[in-house]
């Protein structure tokens, strides 16, 4: 949730010429502003690897701890960072750094909440359990732009000197928040028979390459769509709409908002339906309508409209993201052993994460080149949704897999 709610404070200051950085030409303003909030995925699959070796190695329960701490306080402190004003280029240098530990962090933060989840729930309802994951990564970023909206309330002046640091700050709390429900949580029960009966793997990252090439190719595929457009959806447009078609920010803001709620409202919808259907079905579905929508979302949001605006926002993430991210966290878990589960997940995923995660950055680009034309952008996500295309055809349908019993008795059957 703390990546999340961070996410929903970038979009925030990307939208803001004033906060991004005053260099007096819009474009570039918002460029470096998109490339500061990317940098974070670049560290994203180290994050994975490394912390995902060590929820296979000690727990998950325990690394999971451990990741919100990372997660919470990087993005908390960025709320208590000094100006360029008061210490010079120090102060970008230490935003990186935070930016840099957030990365670390979400690169295991999500894949743990979702494998303690998935080991924990009923085989039969793996998918709707699951799902759960999902719905705090959409409240915290519902959390962040609600608070970035509120603060829009202040003076310019109050905004620039302390009131964009408020959504920030609010990290603390939901640190308390996060490990109350965390430590609360029993370790999985997989882990802790594989603990009782030794089999936990010493070097969980050279076991997953190992013995699982195929699927940790599709678990990168698979995420590079959603990664794109999510933040096109939540970061991007609102830069669009007020830069581009000349509205006020709210209606950007209040959009996000509202596909953001729908899409918390269908996560446990989808993810009871993949357990019906399959995971491999709602995948297919969600990430080849979220391809064939691009060009008709930006004609709605070209209207200018703030309803069709609203509209197009809740049908792209309605009908397309959210099949595709309430299956993930039972997809992935599925992906791999149990021996490595959490390495595989985690690491494959965010490497996806880290190569789409610029998406706001390279949409800003795109729209600079066509001259504030968005049908490149448009473009630009169908050829994330054919990536994630392939990666999808090429998965195998999961939903009956014991990853209790069979994964475990086919990970020793192969050793």
């Amino acid at each position: 949730m703390g990546e999340a709610l961070g996410a929903g404070a970038f979009l925030g200051l990307a939208g803001d010429q004033d906060l991004v950085v005053a260099l007096g030409e819009r474009g570039a303003g918002t460029l470096i502003g998109f490339a500061t909030f990317g940098v974070g995925f670049v560290f994203r699959p180290l994050g994975g690897f490394l912390f995902g070796s060590i929820g296979d190695r000690i727990g998950r329960r325990a690394t999971l701890v451990l990741t919100t701490l990372i997660m919470g306080l990087s993005t908390g402190v960025i709320g208590l960072l000094p100006t360029y004003e008061s210490i010079g280029l120090a102060a970008p240098l230490l935003l990186a750094l935070m930016r840099i530990c957030q990365g670390l962090g979400a690169g295991a933060e999500f894949g743990g909440a979702s494998t303690l989840l998935a080991e924990h729930a009923p085989p039969a309802r793996r998918g709707y359990y699951a799902s759960f994951a999902q719905m705090g990564v959409q409240i915290g970023l519902v959390l962040g732009t609600v608070a970035f909206l509120l603060v829009e309330l202040l003076s310019d002046e109050a905004l620039e000197s302390w009131g964009w640091r408020l959504p920030f700050l609010f990290s603390f709390v939901l640190i308390a928040v996060s490990l109350y429900v965390r430590l609360r949580v029993a370790e999985s029960p997989v882990f802790r028979r594989m603990r009782r009966e030794q089999r936990v793997v010493r070097i969980p990252a050279r076991e997953t390459l190992r013995r699982y090439p195929r699927n940790f190719l599709v678990g990168i595929g698979a995420h590079i769509c959603d990664t794109a457009v999510v933040y096109i959806y939540a970061t991007f447009s609102v830069s669009y709409v007020t830069d581009e078609l000349g509205l006020e920010r709210w209606v950007a803001l209040t959009g996000v908002i509202a596909f953001g709620l729908v899409v918390i409202a269908l996560q446990p919808v989808y993810g009871a339906l993949s357990d019906r259907v399959g995971r491999r079905p709602l995948n297919l579905f969600g990430v080849v309508f979220t391809g064939l929508f691009a060009f008709p979302l930006f004609l709605l949001m070209e209207t200018g409209a703030p309803p069709l605006i609203w509209l197009a926002l809740i049908i792209a993430t309605g009908l397309g993201l959210a099949p595709m991210i309430a299956v993930q966290p039972a997809f992935y878990a599925e992906l791999f052993g149990a021996r490595v589960r959490y390495t595989g997940f985690a690491a494959s995923r965010e490497i996806g994460a880290a190569v789409a995660g610029f998406s706001p950055f390279v949409a800003a680009g795109l729209l600079e080149l066509a001259d504030g034309s968005p049908w490149l952008v448009a473009g630009f996500m169908m050829v994330t949704a054919a990536v994630s295309f392939v990666a999808f055809l090429h998965s195998k349908e999961s939903r009956h897999v014991d990853i209790a019993e069979e994964e475990l008795a086919t990970y020793d059957r192969e050793g």
